[in-house]
């Protein structure tokens, strides 16, 4: 997994700051780490980013090592995976960069709840193996073919692009800048191993 918060400073703000910077390199757009920009909002998350973000990649890491397990070495795709809020402007809860080498995996896991965090991870991995953006064919085979290796339900035979956009189904959140602002102190004891993972509630 490759790291890119490169700092030598120690303040918890300024390192959740460069860390921002440094994943704003790595979007397909930069205004997606659209909390840079708001001097006045930024403070908290800042600072709470440089306290706990290792512990959430880790995390995100040990769900892209599961999806890597449902392939055999050469079929797995080269990425990398963070963590970070996502502007809300492009309502959008993970993305996958194709154009960085590795592959870049974004996950606001501020939007969904902390059990469900492997189901987006899972969704955006099947975008990687496909290596092609859009719900078709491609990523359709790729996502079943992970949640079968994961113990997820399956999704619909013939799916279409809509239904593949949604699957597998994750619990989205009221207030996703609640987390970053630390509001979700036992986020640790929420998380799920993916293959255990519950069906969300309707």
């Amino acid at each position: 997994m490759v790291t890119v918060i490169v700092t030598t400073r120690t303040d918890a703000f300024s390192r959740g700051l460069d860390y921002l910077y440094g994943l704003r390199s790595l979007a397909p757009v930069a205004d997606l780490i659209g909390i840079i920009d708001d001097r006045e909002g930024r403070a908290a998350v800042c600072t709470w980013i440089g306290t706990h973000i290792d512990s959430i990649n880790a995390q995100l890491g040990v769900y892209v090592q599961a999806c890597d397990a449902c392939f055999l070495p050469w079929e797995r795709p080269s990425l990398q995976v963070f963590a970070t809020p996502l502007a809300s402007a492009f309502q959008v809860d993970g993305v996958c960069n194709l154009q960085t080498q590795p592959i870049t995996l974004l996950i606001d896991v501020g939007r969904l709840i902390p059990a469900d965090w492997g189901r987006l991870v899972v969704h955006e991995y099947a975008h990687a193996h496909a290596h092609a953006p859009g719900h078709h064919v491609a990523f359709g085979r790729s996502l079943t073919h992970l949640c079968l290796g994961l113990g997820l339900p399956l999704p619909p035979p013939s799916a279409d692009a809509a239904t593949l956009r949604t699957h597998p189904a994750y619990r989205c959140t009221p207030n996703p800048l609640a987390f970053w602002r630390g509001a979700v102190a036992d986020w640790q004891t929420q998380v799920m191993v993916l293959g255990e993972l519950p069906p969300p509630a309707p």
